[in-house]
């Protein structure tokens, strides 16, 4: 028992804090989204294993709220049917048919139940350890969101611009439902997830957008729900 203590204490550390990685790893910040939902009973520890990450530089992690626990008794107030349907889009692309909370995906591309931090946080480093395959540079320039981006290597294929726009941290009493009793602090909440542009990588990409209100992922994505290729933060 000591020795599995021991082991989720230094997991959860290395979620915290992240470890030294190789000179030839990756330096942007690795995506992590969760699935969870207000109404389940099973997402409060994987709604605070995502509270550690949200400080890290190296990790972007993002909780989207889905509306399929609605009706045993609490509505989400964060819940967006558009969630429910990237999670199923995770699900189809993988083969599956089956989607759940808490659940979080990595990368795009590694999904893990939302409450083992020692899977997590493995997945994470072996993410952070890959060197990068496209470049990008966001900021934000007068009223616009400007994003460039060019191929390091791979494939050239169907890609997705998408904007994520999130609010950091924000209390809820849950009064009703499997988490009644409950005041829970959520963090990195999305409240709104668009796609903004289609890239191929053949030519850099360079985009001037509407800017967004408040803290923001941008993240370019394989078409079809497939790997996160590159991602940046802006607050």
């Amino acid at each position: 028992m000591r020795h599995w203590l021991a082991a989720v204490t230094l997991s959860m550390a290395a979620l915290a804090t992240g470890a030294a990685m190789p000179a030839q790893a990756g330096d942007q910040p690795v995506v992590v989204e969760l699935f969870t939902s207000q109404g389940c009973a099973s997402c409060p520890p994987a709604d605070q294993l995502l509270g550690r990450l949200v400080a890290r530089e190296d990790v972007i992690a993002l909780a989207l709220h889905v509306d399929y626990w609605d009706y045993i008794g609490w509505k989400d107030a964060f819940a967006n049917p558009a969630f429910t349907k990237r999670q199923k889009g995770y699900a189809r692309a993988a083969g599956s048919r089956t989607i759940y909370t808490p659940q979080l995906m990595v990368g795009g591309k590694d999904p893990v139940v939302g409450y083992r931090p020692m899977e997590l946080a493995d997945l994470i480093q072996a993410h952070r350890a890959t060197p990068d395959t496209v470049a990008i540079d966001a900021r934000r320039e007068g009223d616009k969101i400007v994003i460039r981006a060019e191929m390091l290597s791979g494939s050239r294929v169907a890609m997705v611009v998408q904007l994520a726009r999130f609010s950091p941290e924000d209390t809820v009493e849950i009064t009703r439902g499997e988490n009644a009793g409950l005041t829970i602090q959520y963090h990195n909440t999305v409240r709104d997830w668009r796609q903004i542009a289609e890239w191929d990588g053949t030519a850099p990409l360079n985009l001037a957008v509407e800017a967004t209100e408040g803290p923001t992922a941008v993240i370019i994505q394989e078409a079809g729900f497939g790997p996160v290729r590159a991602a940046a933060r802006l607050r």
